[in-house]
C-alpha cells in the first residue's frame, strides 16, 4: 500500500548521511532547553514552534517525524500544525544531510559569479547526483559516502564576494568552481 501525501511529507527519508547524526531522543538537557524557550511565550505556546524546531535541527541535524510529534506534544498542537511550519521554511530539513552540509547561494550576484558551476563542480568531486532533488520538498542531495550534502540557498547576504557558500555553519566567500576542491579539503573528516 502506498503512503498518503501526509505520510510522505512527514516521513524522514534515510540518506547516506543518517549515520552522521544522532537518532532523535529526548534527553533531560533537551527538555530543559525546550522548556526555557517555551517560557518566553506565556499564553501563546504556538509561537514557540520555530524556536523548538531550531533546537531539534541543531541537535539532530534534521527534523524527523518523531521530532515533529514531540514538538507538537510540547506545544499542545496537532502534528500537522508543526509540519506546516517545517514544510514552509526551506531552512528546515526533513532528511539527514551529510556530515558536511554545503549550501550554495543561487541568487543573482552569486549566479552571475558562478554559483551554478560551483554546484556542478562540488557534485562532481563528491559523487553527488542531484537529478532527484527538487527545490522545495527534497532540496538536499547527499554523497554516496554520506560525508557531503549540497543544496542551493537563497541569498546568503554577501553579494560583493560572490559566489558564496556555507559548509555547516562556516561561511566561505569568493568560492569559484576552481576552488571547490580546496574547499572540500578543509572538511576531510
Amino acid at each position: 500500500m502506498s503512503a498518503s501525501i501526509l505520510e510522505e511529507n512527514t516521513a524522514s527519508h534515510e540518506t547516506p548521511g543518517t549515520p552522521f547524526h544522532p537518532p532523535f531522543a529526548i534527553t533531560p538537557a533537551l527538555e530543559a532547553e525546550a522548556d526555557e524557550r517555551i517560557s518566553h511565550y506565556p499564553g501563546n505556546l504556538r509561537s514557540a514552534t520555530l524556536p523548538l524546531l531550531h533546537i531539534v535541527q541543531h541537535h539532530f541535524g534534521y527534523i524527523s517525524a518523531a521530532a515533529i510529534d514531540w514538538v507538537a506534544a510540547k506545544l499542545d498542537l496537532e502534528p500537522i500544525k508543526v509540519l506546516e511550519v517545517v514544510t514552509f521554511y526551506p531552512g528546515f530539513r526533513q532528511s539527514a544531510p551529510g556530515k558536511f552540509h554545503i549550501r550554495v547561494c543561487r541568487t543573482l550576484s552569486c549566479a552571475m559569479g558562478g554559483s551554478h558551476e560551483l554546484m556542478e563542480r562540488l557534485c562532481e568531486l563528491t559523487g553527488i547526483d542531484r537529478s532527484a532533488s527538487d527545490s522545495h520538498h527534497h532540496p538536499i542531495s547527499v554523497s554516496p559516502c554520506g560525508k557531503y550534502s549540497v543544496e542551493f540557498a537563497e541569498c546568503l547576504a554577501s553579494c560583493g564576494t560572490a559566489p558564496v557558500c556555507m559548509v555547516n555553519d562556516d561561511f566561505h566567500e569568493a568560492v569559484v568552481p576552481d576552488k571547490a576542491e580546496e574547499l572540500l579539503g578543509k572538511y576531510p573528516g
